[in-house]
């Protein structure tokens, strides 16, 4: 089965209307460890007419030993990029979904440290729920787009970029708490997760308010 390329269709008719295009997406919602990360990937005018980067998909559909190279190249691709974190606690404290807000906003406020004007921008959002309103951003125009990591270069950009940068976190917490196997499974309900869980307890980095024991695998 053929996977869809990514084009910037959409991008570029938003350009006609908005200086900037910031697209969103997310990763590590359903994981039961780690903090959830939000990339940011901005396309204007000039470089809606770039070659995108052979080989950008959704990061779900690239494989692992690809991702790194995949996501230095959708960085130097895109006119700025990004990652926002919102942690663990975070979500215990707020929810996945207000969490997820906050991602954002903290992706596009580095955005804004960088030169970058959102005020001026479309924020496209993967999905089809605008979290980013609610938790603080009434002065951005938010619009979520169904599949968007899919069907949009910006956005599958922003994926790769935000999976590669949590994968190398998760990674980092495997090495202080290496019975949670966190290298391997990223912080998501594997079975090898799930049994050292039983065994060890949560740690620190473990999503306390969310029913762990009895968690699906999650891929």
């Amino acid at each position: 089965m053929s996977v869809a390329t990514p084009r910037l269709t959409l991008e570029r008719r938003l350009l006609r209307e908005h200086a900037l295009v910031i697209a969103c997406d997310e990763v590590g919602r359903g994981a039961l460890a780690g903090p959830v990360a939000v990339g940011a990937a901005v396309v204007d005018a000039p470089g809606s007419r770039k070659r995108i980067p052979d080989g950008l998909r959704d990061s779900k559909l690239v494989s692992e030993p690809k991702r790194p190279d995949l996501a230095r190249r959708a960085a130097a691709w895109a006119s700025a990029s990004s990652v926002g974190w919102a942690s663990a606690a975070e979500i215990d404290e707020f929810g996945i979904m207000r969490a997820l807000g906050l991602a954002s906003l903290r992706a596009i406020a580095d955005l804004r440290a960088h030169g970058v004007v959102p005020e001026d921008a479309i924020v496209i959002l993967d999905g089809n729920h605008d979290y980013i309103t609610p938790a603080g951003g009434a002065g951005l125009s938010v619009t979520p787009v169904v599949k968007a990591d899919r069907d949009c270069a910006s956005a599958a950009a922003a994926s790769v970029i935000a999976k590669v940068a949590r994968d190398t976190l998760m990674l980092d917490l495997h090495d202080e708490s290496p019975a949670y196997r966190w290298a391997r499974n990223k912080g998501y309900a594997s079975p090898d997760h799930r049994d050292a869980i039983r065994e060890h307890g949560m740690s620190p980095h473990h999503r306390a308010s969310w029913s762990i024991a009895a968690a699906p695998t999650l891929f």
